[in-house]
């Protein structure tokens, strides 16, 4: 009985991804920013989008659902979002499934290491639990670049701007 390539390759792709669902970095390590998108992708996102289609591996919340037309996300988030990254280069911002991903920033007064942010609003409300942050950072040593380990409070006082920024938002559009 002869089987298909796709019946010979499921039982392999299956096996890697419950392996890799499994893995977990050892004490001290540092995770590489690809394999931080790359975790946090199958956690917030899904197949077909954020908001529709099959989910897996991904986000048990409840997402309520709209028209399918304009912004799939919280709107003050949003431009709260890019507001607070604007100082740095942004390479994707994706309005439909709240991702805003930044390229490598060197502050000018430290030239020697820089930081890369990747910002996930995961909500179509103004909620506190509606922002995740992931902040990358490298050291410059000799002329390669190090990840180095980044405390949790850089992501959550750039999740704290963004929300504060987002309230200042609806309060001065309640206003006028």
């Amino acid at each position: 009985m002869r089987r298909t390539r796709t019946a010979l390759f499921a039982p392999v792709i299956l096996a890697t991804i419950a392996v890799g669902a499994c893995s977990s970095l050892p004490e001290g390590q540092v995770e590489s920013h690809s394999e931080q998108v790359r975790r946090d992708m199958y956690r917030f996102g899904s197949v077909l989008g954020t908001d529709g289609g099959i989910n897996l591996l991904g986000n048990n919340r409840q997402r309520q659902q709209g028209d399918g037309t304009g912004i799939g996300v919280n709107s003050f988030l949003w431009r709260a979002s890019l507001d607070t990254l604007a100082f740095m280069p942004i390479v994707s911002a994706d309005p439909f499934g709240g991702v805003i991903l930044t390229d490598w920033y060197s502050p000018p007064e430290t030239p020697n290491e820089r930081f890369k942010v990747n910002l996930y609003i995961l909500d179509r409300q103004l909620r506190a639990d509606g922002v995740r942050v992931s902040v990358f950072r490298q050291q410059r040593t000799g002329a390669d670049w190090r990840d180095v380990a980044v405390g949790p409070e850089t992501g959550k006082s750039l999740e704290d701007a963004v929300l504060t920024r987002a309230r200042q938002i609806r309060v001065t559009q309640a206003s006028q």
